[in-house]
């Protein structure tokens, strides 16, 4: 009983004297199918685990969408820019999937972000790679405070 009470606090916070889900922004790649499909995974784990979730490819905007809408490319840029920060000040997590001989770089912005907004930042690595000697950037595990999980089931059990 005292576990299921726990998590319970674990995934809300007060709104007023309302509460609600934590919000996991899920920053990480989404140019290609396998990466879409991953990002997919990520995000059925985390609801079933009972968070809400920000997915930008799912609750964003494309570029390519703004710019055959016949937004200018300057425009849809803004646009995408200002959604995310917004959703990343929204957040109350941002989890930052390291998968890749390296990070996203707009996922390292969206990381930095969060950071410096003071967000909980975890990774999510499932990869092998790493910059050099098992080590990955300096930066990033500086963010993350070294919190790493290295399978989508483990997610559920890394945050706070």
């Amino acid at each position: 009983m005292y576990d299921r009470f726990r998590n319970y606090i674990t995934l809300t916070r007060k709104k007023g004297t309302r509460l609600m889900k934590k919000i996991v922004y899920i920053a990480g790649p989404l140019f290609s199918q396998a990466e879409l499909d991953f990002n997919e995974n990520v995000d059925t784990r985390l609801r079933e685990c009972g968070y809400d979730t920000f997915l930008p490819q799912r609750d964003g905007k494309k570029l390519s969408d703004l710019i055959v809408a016949g937004i200018s490319k300057e425009e849809a840029v803004k646009t995408i820019f200002e959604i995310d920060l917004q959703q990343i000040h929204k957040s109350d997590i941002l989890l930052l999937i390291i998968d890749g001989r390296v990070p996203d770089e707009g996922a390292c912005v969206e990381l930095g972000i969060a950071y410096a907004l003071n967000k909980e930042c975890i990774g999510l690595k499932t990869d092998s790679r790493s910059l050099m000697d098992n080590l990955d950037n300096p930066l990033i595990l500086g963010a993350i405070k070294g919190k790493i999980a290295t399978s989508i089931d483990e997610l559920c059990t890394c945050f706070n």
